[in-house]
């Protein structure tokens, strides 16, 4: 059964809900910061600190002392103690189901935008897959930044939600339609590598948590060919172009930092690299969310 508060027939409990969540949501990236010892061995309260965050904004930053240090056990034990334990092992990443994104030389990855320098534009990770394997918790690691640019944005997708729903709640309704977002068939070689993925932006899962599946690319996706999904869908897009809003916060990964997060909307500035300074970073995409009951 739904929540009462994602019930668009009932105000008084989404009133309830909003309310709660506006007055506890960080308006700071600092606010989500948590500084950590050693990754890999969470203390309780640098655990508790960084699940407070998550519990409130969906979201979470770290500081690490462990700067340029490769070791990817760094994000996979990470994880592991927010209940991260299932990874999406998805083509282009590595053998281990952890991805590093960095300008690819050669090969197959110099075909996805997340390894060359370019920008990405606002996303939640893993919307061209599959409705039983989508992502809804994440882990972002930086070995090493760029010379210049690679900011990132962040939205906590229940804002998002929010802001559509006090706008117009047929907006929500129309972006939880099952068929709102469709993402077409990649071929490879004229052979179908990937079939066409038709679903909801908005859904609302058993265990009660609201999940989101989005992109603002404008190639390689087809939107429900309606009035009130395509003024949905140009809501959303106001709302995130939108240079002063509280709810989005700018910030650049440095060595030893990383997001953790229930998939969030994020994007990415354009990078250059230099000799020195190669731009590096572990992602560790997961079928859970972020949980205090974490993996024994």
């Amino acid at each position: 059964m739904i929540p009462a508060h994602f019930d668009l027939d009932n105000a008084t409990a989404y009133a309830a809900w909003r309310d709660c969540k506006l007055a506890t949501h960080p308006r700071t990236l600092g606010e989500l910061v948590v500084d950590i010892a050693v990754p890999q061995r969470l203390t309780f309260a640098e655990r508790e600190a960084l699940l407070a965050r998550c519990g409130v904004a969906n979201m979470a930053l770290y500081v690490s002392p462990t700067g340029g240090d490769p070791d990817k056990d760094i994000p996979r034990l990470l994880g592991r103690q927010l209940g991260l334990t299932h990874l999406d092992a998805n083509m282009l990443a590595d053998d281990d189901g952890i991805s590093p994104l960095a300008v690819a030389p050669a090969g197959t990855r110099t075909e996805f935008i997340p390894y060359t320098d370019r920008g990405i534009k606002w996303h939640t990770d893993g919307y061209y897959n599959a409705l039983d394997r989508q992502i809804h918790g994440m882990v972002l690691h930086c070995v090493q930044r760029a010379e210049t640019g690679g900011e990132n944005r962040l939205m906590d997708h229940e804002i998002a939600y929010i802001l559509l729903r006090d706008e117009n709640p047929d907006y929500i309704r129309a972006l939880m339609a099952p068929d709102a977002m469709t993402i077409p068939p990649r071929l490879e070689a004229g052979e179908v590598a990937r079939a066409a993925q038709t679903g909801p932006v908005f859904a609302v899962y058993p265990d009660g948590h609201l999940h989101m599946r989005y992109t603002a690319r404008t190639v390689s996706i087809e939107w429900r060919d309606d009035a009130a999904t395509k003024a949905a869908v140009a809501a959303l897009e106001r709302i995130l172009a939108d240079e002063r809003s509280p709810w989005i916060f700018r910030g650049r990964l440095e060595p030893g930092m990383g997001l953790v997060c229930n998939n969030v909307l994020h994007d990415r500035a354009p990078f250059a690299d230099s000799d020195a300074r190669k731009r590096l970073l572990y992602r560790a995409r997961y079928f859970d969310r972020i949980t205090d009951s974490p993996y024994k």
